[in-house]
């Protein structure tokens, strides 16, 4: 059984890339909710909704985010009244996060939630949040600390970064999902996918448990480097780097990470710091890691998965 950490687009290409090769028992997607949020009274759960939509294939490509062939008429008729209108909801989005709160106010937890859309919606594999507790991530900045989707959407990434925190993430657990999967006997590697490291990531690593299982694995675990020629294909992450005094490449996310990995994939773009990786004692394995078609995420997974089965865990 493969544990894939994602969150958000890229994580849900790679994720739709390992769907593509493993069975419903042998593949769990482990979803960030540090950017879940409270927005018209909705809770609204962006890279949950990312991935989910992306593995039933109702995504929209374009955009990258919601769903395919969406209309804008609650929208619309919200601006009229002059209501909040930062964070747009398509109409047929909107439906699950209706349900979604629906569902939460009736007592169910955002595990049994999700798994209940994931069948609504025909996905086989499992797709588990990271936690069934509130974890908000917030984004120190110069104008002061916000949470993450002002930051992300009312302000479009503008203030300038200085620090991450992850409220509630202290005495939060992962899903026994989660848990399981940490556990299993059957898992054979960890998979962090091409997330976004701070906002992504981060908050599932900030988990204890998480952390602990992580410290004490006896499997391989194998991230794939978001960033690409020192950018990022879609999002904030190299401009937070920059800002935090960083130098947006694929070494500088294997230094995130750490002792943490036993493998980085990083892009042919970034072949020549491969033994500069390497040197922090990080196996490292170039590869095309864009992903603009289905084949595309295949042909990655497949990769990343002979790479994991190809390593040693790191002596810790």
């Amino acid at each position: 059984m493969i544990l894939a950490l994602a969150g958000g687009v890229g994580g849900a290409k790679l994720a739709h890339g390992l769907v593509r090769i493993l069975s419903p028992d042998g593949l769990v997607i482990a979803v960030n909710t540090g950017d879940d949020f409270e927005h018209l009274g909705l809770h609204i759960s962006p890279d949950l909704d990312s991935v989910m939509y992306k593995l039933a294939g109702l995504n929209d490509t374009e955009r990258g985010w919601g769903l395919a062939d969406e209309s804008w008429h609650f929208m619309e008729a919200l601006a009229r009244l002059e209501g909040e209108t930062w964070f747009n909801l398509g109409d047929r989005d909107l439906a699950t996060h209706v349900e979604r709160t629906r569902r939460l106010a009736a007592g169910e937890t955002l595990s049994h939630i999700t798994a209940a859309l994931c069948g609504a919606l025909g996905i086989e594999h499992r797709i588990v949040p990271m936690t069934d507790s509130a974890v908000h991530t917030m984004v120190t900045t110069e104008a002061g600390t916000i949470p993450f989707q002002d930051y992300f959407v009312r302000l479009r990434c503008e203030p300038v970064v200085t620090g991450f925190s992850f409220a509630g993430a202290e005495s939060a657990r992962p899903t026994p999902a989660f848990t399981a999967a940490l556990k299993s006997a059957d898992l054979s590697a960890i998979v962090i996918c091409p997330s976004n490291p701070y906002v992504s990531i981060d908050p599932i690593l900030s988990l204890a448990d998480v952390a602990a299982a992580l410290e004490g694995r006896r499997v391989p675990l194998v991230a794939v480097s978001p960033i690409i020629g020192g950018g990022a294909i879609k999002g904030p992450a190299a401009k937070m780097m920059a800002e935090l005094g960083l130098q947006p490449s694929a070494a500088s996310i294997a230094s995130h990470y750490g002792r943490r990995l036993d493998g980085l994939v990083i892009d042919q773009t970034d072949g020549a710091l491969a033994p500069k990786i390497e040197a922090m004692g990080i196996p490292t394995h170039v590869a095309q890691t864009i992903m603009k078609s289905a084949d595309d995420e295949r042909t990655l997974a497949q990769e990343v998965l002979t790479f994991a089965a190809s390593l040693n865990v790191r002596s810790k």
